[in-house]
């Protein structure tokens, strides 16, 4: 019988005594490693963490103290320890298990995070509301070095030592985020992991002083009292213990007594501390430990062989884009191209490789991201931004002050838009119209397919102020590929002329509307079947067209109904006083998506082909 058996419950780790505490260790790394062999999710972050987050359930009493995961992904084993293995099952899977803390599952889970920085701040809020209160409990963080370069971080720190509030924050140093980890910061932790170091030589000193007859014990004692200098010189800028927070670490992240009696030690203090543990990302799975960049998050694999059950077969939107800016840069000297902490996720290493003067990483900081690119821009540069769709909502203020105020060019590159699937509803990238198309100035092109990001790009490169270029995560489209009329600002595309109803498909919903349109031509239903292309500027010359020619206009998007493209066709037209069309607008109701396949959310939002054909087919049989 195994040990992880008699975990059913919070704080029934604290059952089993010191002897068992790596055995049951390497039964959830055997746990997780079976598990997500089968359901994909986080590996690499999750197999890091096992200790530490053990150590954390051993000195901590739920549900009364509470753990804020910083991005929430490498929460896995704390699931585990509160008694949920049975929904590792179906991990990711639509109406199964989250992958990131969730409130509903358990209240052991206190805070929901899926975009990194937010923990610290959330977690002083906590305290101080404990405070406030009167009650007594521990409160904790765990950020990884990688939110260390997202300014929130610092916005919380420097209220935190104003605040004075006693609030742990446990730093999670395995030296990467999802890429290898950048800037200043990185800098500055890369030299205050050999602190160790100083704890040894201050040890070593205090002893070797006090073995001198007469006046060893008085140098010690001297030495001691100057301990802060001693560790100003060995551990430079000491920029915790400056802002008042006190310090404590490095300390091994896999040696579960050391850090249950370190966390104890801290919480004794009761005021702000950080415990800086080190730790390895992928520890315990060779493949995992040797490549944790790929095994950051990864589908279903082969244990033995640590490859992918499913081999790729197509290019993504995201290989796309990533030839594209290879081809860009080598005609365009001034082209640059800016990440955050994605490299690889917004597909740049190569163009990194090729051009590395005009690459910039500037780690978890989105805001920078935007706001650096708009400093290039105003000196003349083509910046592009390639970011997550979820991941770009951060910079929101930057777009609209610092690039759309300016009408500077700088061209966002926005992946991830639409359903992303099993990282649920802090990652869905539904909102992107929204938030975009609102700012004055503001281009927006949702190509159809893998051609026409090409021309997309090519367009963005050449046009005067700044565009959005929205795309979806995986297989890149490859139909409708004999239509593909010539880019021009603000026109969409008739692919198929019909009669009666009109259905204009957004982005990547052309894929799934031209499978619907199909099955309607098979149904003896010929409509017409138009390309939005552009979702700002509208084609106003086509929707008057289309309302002069049609008595239904159905829109498509895999975007949030209100601030959709659907909605600004119906201000449109209610603008004209146009009041013989009829308008649906297909998109995604007033609420969160949670996780699950993209093509089982579709179905279930009723945004996949069959739906659509179906809401045509009612329109078509109502009015004949």
């Amino acid at each position: 019988m195994g040990l992880l058996e008699n975990i059913k419950e919070p704080n029934d780790i604290k059952q089993y005594d010191t002897e068992d505490w790596q055995p049951l260790a390497e039964e959830i790394r055997t746990f997780l490693i079976e598990h997500l062999s089968k359901t994909g999710g986080h590996l690499a972050s999750n197999l890091g963490c096992v200790e530490l987050t053990m150590a954390l359930h051993l000195v901590l009493n739920f549900p009364e103290d509470k753990i804020i995961w910083d991005v929430g992904h490498q929460s896995y084993t704390h699931k585990i320890l509160t008694g949920r293995q049975a929904g590792f099952d179906h991990l990711r899977q639509f109406g199964g298990m989250s992958g990131f803390p969730k409130r509903k599952e358990s209240e052991t889970d206190v805070f929901e995070t899926g975009h990194s920085s937010t923990s610290i701040s959330a977690a002083i809020g906590m305290a101080k509301a404990s405070e406030l209160k009167g009650i007594r409990n521990t409160v904790v963080a765990v950020i990884g070095d990688g939110s260390f370069t997202g300014g929130l971080t610092y916005e919380a720190l420097n209220n935190l030592a104003r605040l004075k509030t006693s609030c742990m924050i446990v730093l999670n140093d395995n030296e990467m985020s999802i890429d290898e980890n950048v800037g200043g910061m990185s800098n500055y932790l890369n030299k205050i992991r050999v602190g160790q170091a100083y704890n040894d030589v201050k040890t070593g000193v205090e002893k070797g002083l006090m073995n001198i007859p007469g006046i060893g014990e008085g140098l010690a004692k001297a030495v001691k009292r100057g301990k802060d200098s001693i560790k100003e010189l060995l551990v430079p800028g000491m920029f915790f213990e400056d802002l008042g927070i006190t310090y404590i670490g490095p300390i091994d992240g896999h040696n579960i007594g050391q850090m249950v009696d370190t966390f104890e030690a801290a919480m004794k203090l009761r005021k702000p501390v950080v415990v800086h543990v080190k730790t390895v990302k992928g520890k315990g799975y060779r493949y995992a430990e040797k490549y944790p960049r790929y095994f950051h998050g990864v589908k279903p694999f082969d244990i033995a062989t640590g490859k992918a059950l499913t081999k790729k077969t197509k290019m993504t939107y995201t290989d796309v884009f990533a030839r594209k800016m290879l081809a860009l840069g080598e005609s365009n000297p001034n082209l640059v191209a800016i990440t955050a902490a994605m490299a690889s996720g917004t597909g740049l290493v190569k163009f990194g490789n090729v051009y590395p003067k005009r690459f910039f990483d500037v780690g978890i900081a989105e805001q920078h991201a935007v706001t650096f690119a708009a400093g290039l821009a105003s000196e003349g540069m083509i910046p592009v931004v390639a970011v997550y769709s979820s991941f770009l909502q951060r910079a929101y203020d930057q777009i609209l002050h610092d690039v759309c105020l300016q009408r500077l060019h700088v061209i966002f590159a926005i992946d991830r838009s639409g359903l992303v699937g099993e990282d649920g509803e802090t990652h869905q990238g539904i909102f992107d119209t929204a938030y975009l198309s609102h700012i004055p100035n503001m281009t927006i092109i949702a190509p159809k397919n893998r051609y026409e990001l090409t021309k997309a790009m090519e367009f963005a490169v050449t046009y005067d102020g700044p565009v959005a270029v929205k795309y979806s995560k995986g297989d890149a489209y490859y139909g409708l590929k004999e239509h593909l009329t010539p880019m021009e600002l603000g026109k969409s595309e008739i692919i198929y002329q019909g009669r009666r109803i009109a259905m204009i498909a957004v982005g990547n919903m052309v894929e799934e509307a031209e499978i619907a349109y199909h099955q309607l031509q098979d149904e003896g239903i010929d409509i017409t079947f138009v390309n939005a292309r552009f979702i700002k500027p509208l084609d106003e010359e086509l929707l008057l067209q289309l309302a002069r020619e049609h008595d239904v206009i159905l829109t498509v998007e895999e975007h949030v109904l209100y601030g959709g493209y659907g909605e600004a066709v119906d201000a449109f037209y209610m603008q004209q006083d146009i009041r013989n069309i009829r308008v649906h607008n297909m998109a995604i109701p007033d609420t969160f998506v949670e996780h699950g396949s993209v093509i089982q959310l579709r179905r279930s939002l009723g945004l996949d082909a069959e739906s659509i054909a179906h809401i045509v087919a009612e329109y078509w049989n109502t009015q004949e």
